[in-house]
């Protein structure tokens, strides 16, 4: 849990994915379409990946990825970013958390 709090403060956007989920794609291509760099650890790749995806799962991220992390907080999966991406609240958490300019 420790490693997983401590990679979604290392930038004001971070997304937890895993290589092969076509919504974690998804995902990771709206942010890069708002114009944010979200840091993007994919736990499939990763030699700890199993026990960062538990953690994930502790923290209540069902699916465990896509894994959305905003200025630090986890703001949620796919259904939780699409819905804020259309009413949008998450252009401006992006924005808030330095993750874009505008």
């Amino acid at each position: 849990m420790e490693r997983v709090n401590e990679l979604a403060k290392m930038k004001a956007a971070v997304i937890f994915t895993k290589s092969t989920c076509c919504m974690c794609h998804s995902i990771k291509t709206l942010f890069y379409e708002m114009g944010a760099s979200p840091a993007v650890y994919e736990i499939d790749r990763d030699a700890r990946g199993r026990e960062m995806e538990s953690a994930l799962q502790r923290l209540g991220c069902n699916p465990s990825v896509p894994a959305v992390f905003i200025g630090g907080k986890y703001v949620g999966s796919v259904r939780d970013v699409l819905s804020l991406h259309l009413d949008g609240s998450l252009k401006e958490m992006l924005i808030q958390a330095k993750a874009i300019w505008f």
